[in-house]
C-alpha cells in the first residue's frame, strides 16, 4: 500500500512539474523583454513633440516604425497577460510600486505623483516594482524673495 501511495504521489508531483516549468521560463523570457520595452518607451519621449510635423520624410517614417514596434510589444505582453503597473495617480502599494522619493506634487498625498520607470505583472507575480515618486500633496507657495539677500537661511 504505502509503495502504491508514493507511485501515485511521484506521478502528481511530475504532472505539476512541467507546467510551473513553464510558466518559470516564460517569467524569465517577460523579464528579459522589459529593457526592451523601456528602450522603445524612452527613444519616444526624448523626440521632440513638434518633431513631427518638422521633420523630413525619412524621419517621420523612423518615428512612426519605433511607435509602431512599442505598439506590438505592448500588444505582445497584453496577449500573454504581462500588465504595465504604475501610472500617475495611482494609489501607492509598496507590493507593486518602488517608492524612489517623496515630494509635493499636483496629486494628493498618497499617490503615484511620477513614475520614473513603469512596473510590470505577470498574473498575480509581480516581475518588476515600478519606479515611483510618492506624493506628500500640494506645495504650498514658495516665500517671494525681496531681493534683499541670498533667500535661504542657513543656521550653524
Amino acid at each position: 500500500m504505502r509503495a502504491l501511495a508514493e507511485a501515485e504521489n511521484t506521478r502528481r508531483r511530475a504532472e505539476r512539474q512541467p507546467p510551473k516549468r513553464a510558466s518559470m521560463q516564460s517569467t524569465v523570457f517577460a523579464r528579459d523583454l522589459l529593457p526592451v520595452a523601456d528602450t522603445l518607451g524612452r527613444a519616444l519621449a526624448a523626440m521632440p513633440p513638434q518633431m513631427s510635423e518638422t521633420a523630413d520624410d525619412a524621419t517621420r517614417t523612423l518615428l512612426a516604425g519605433i511607435e509602431m514596434t512599442e505598439r506590438a510589444l505592448v500588444d505582445a505582453f497584453a496577449r500573454h497577460g504581462l500588465k504595465q503597473v504604475g501610472a500617475k495617480g495611482d494609489v501607492f502599494d509598496p507590493h507593486r510600486h518602488q517608492a524612489v522619493a517623496q515630494a509635493p506634487s499636483d496629486v494628493a498625498a498618497g499617490l503615484v505623483g511620477e513614475v520614473m520607470q513603469p512596473g510590470y505583472v505577470l498574473g498575480d507575480r509581480v516581475l518588476r516594482a515600478a519606479m515611483v515618486l510618492v506624493s506628500a500633496g500640494q506645495s504650498a507657495t514658495p516665500p517671494q524673495n525681496d531681493g534683499a539677500g541670498g533667500g535661504v537661511d542657513i543656521k550653524v
